[in-house]
């Protein structure tokens, strides 16, 4: 399990205090924030891997590629961009957990953008005003995804 764009470690951290029994990777791009990771996954005594490294690259790595189970986000970036980083990481039958901004709509993820991914939208829950969306990689995704770094920000798929 992966939590992509890890930040200030949630969901990744509660997450692997609640099951342990898991294999989690924190990643996140910016090496102050690893840092921070690395120190609490330290003293929660967790066996989880903190990774500094952008999703793009990453996406590009034999060893990163198609080889995720499970990618959990939350506030990674805006869903055509988050959706191209994700995908090259999952293999296929791997799903992404999405946590939704307040008021969030799922729709923002397009089907159609999504399809161009190997990715094909599930299920949303909503309780207590939290909305989590599962996109599920149907089949691999294209080696032309990711593209360079920075290319899905400036012209994101959808």
């Amino acid at each position: 399990m992966v939590d992509l764009g890890s930040g200030g470690g949630v969901p990744g951290l509660p997450l692997a205090l609640w099951r342990p029994d898991l294999s989690f990777r924190l990643v996140d791009s910016m090496q102050r924030r690893t840092v921070f990771l690395t120190h609490a996954v330290s003293v929660l005594g967790l066996a989880a891997e903190v990774v500094c490294a952008r999703a793009e690259t990453l996406g590009r790595d034999p060893a990163w590629r198609e080889a995720i189970d499970v990618v959990v986000a939350r506030s990674l970036a805006a869903p055509g961009i988050a959706a191209e980083y994700i995908a090259p990481l999952l293999r296929p039958g791997g799903y992404a957990v999405i946590a939704e901004p307040p008021g969030g709509a799922p729709g923002r993820w397009d089907d159609v953008g999504l399809r161009s991914l190997g990715m094909e939208r599930g299920e949303t829950v909503v309780s207590a005003g939290v909305t989590l969306i599962r996109i599920s990689q149907v089949s691999p995704c294209s080696a032309a995804f990711p593209r360079r770094t920075g290319v899905a920000t400036k012209r994101p798929l959808f």
